[in-house]
C-alpha cells in the first residue's frame, strides 16, 4: 500500500549559516508583482511543493524558496540589465539572501543560454550554477506552469514562449540549444517522480 507523505509547512531551515525563509520569500514576491506574473509565481510555488520530494528533505524548503523568488527580477524597481534571472539575482545578493538561492534564481530555466545571446553570459557567471535535484526542480516547475498559473506540458510552455516573444527574440535565439535541455530536465523530473511513486511516496508537501 503507498504510504502518503505527511504534509508539513516549511520554516526553510539554513543555507551556508543563512536563514531560508518561505514566508519571507512569498511575501517579497508577492510585493514586487502583480497580474499575470503573480498568477504564475502563485502557480510555481504550488508545483515546487509537488515536486519537493525528488529534492533531498534539507533542500525542500530552499526549492520553495526560489520558486516564490526566481521571477522577481521582472519587477520594475528592479529593471536593469533588463534580463530578469540577472536583475532578480543582483536585487537577492544585495538583499543578503544566500549565495545557492541567488544561483538557483539566476540560473532557472536555461537562462544561461538566454544570457549568451544578450552578451550577458560573463555577468551571469558571477553567481554559482548547480546542477541536480533542486535546480532540474525549480526549472520544471517553471516550465509546467503557463503565464497565468495554470498547468501545462513543456513543449506547449516552450511554444507559448516563442510566440509571446517573438522569432528575432533571445528566447527564440536559444531556443535550439535551451529547448533540449528543459526536456532532458523534465525526464529527469519525471524519472524521479516514477521512482518515488514506485517507492509508494506520493502526496504534495504544503507550503
Amino acid at each position: 500500500m503507498a504510504t502518503r507523505a505527511q504534509p508539513r509547512r516549511w520554516s526553510g531551515g539554513r543555507q551556508g549559516g543563512v536563514s531560508i525563509d518561505v514566508d519571507r520569500a512569498r511575501a517579497v514576491a508577492g510585493r514586487l508583482l502583480g497580474g499575470d506574473r503573480w498568477a504564475h509565481v502563485r502557480g510555481v510555488a504550488r508545483r515546487a511543493a509537488e515536486l519537493a520530494a525528488t529534492v533531498p528533505e534539507n533542500d525542500r524548503g530552499l526549492l520553495v524558496c526560489a520558486a516564490w523568488l526566481h521571477d522577481v527580477g521582472y519587477a520594475e524597481p528592479l529593471r536593469d540589465s533588463g534580463f530578469h534571472p540577472l536583475d532578480g539575482a543582483r536585487r537577492l545578493e544585495r538583499d543578503g539572501w544566500p549565495p545557492r538561492l541567488v544561483g538557483l534564481v539566476a540560473h532557472h530555466s536555461g537562462a544561461s543560454l538566454v544570457a549568451a545571446v544578450l552578451g550577458l553570459d560573463d555577468e551571469l557567471a558571477r553567481y554559482p550554477r548547480e546542477d541536480g535535484p533542486v535546480a532540474d526542480a525549480l526549472t520544471h516547475t517553471d516550465q509546467t506552469t503557463g503565464p497565468t498559473g495554470r498547468r501545462v506540458s513543456v513543449p506547449d510552455r516552450l511554444a507559448e514562449v516563442l510566440e509571446r516573444h517573438g522569432p528575432g527574440s533571445p528566447n527564440a535565439l536559444a531556443h535550439p540549444v535551451r529547448a533540449p535541455r528543459l526536456l532532458a530536465v523534465a525526464d529527469r523530473v519525471e524519472r524521479r517522480l516514477a521512482r518515488l511513486a514506485t517507492a509508494g511516496v506520493t502526496g504534495p508537501e504544503h507550503w
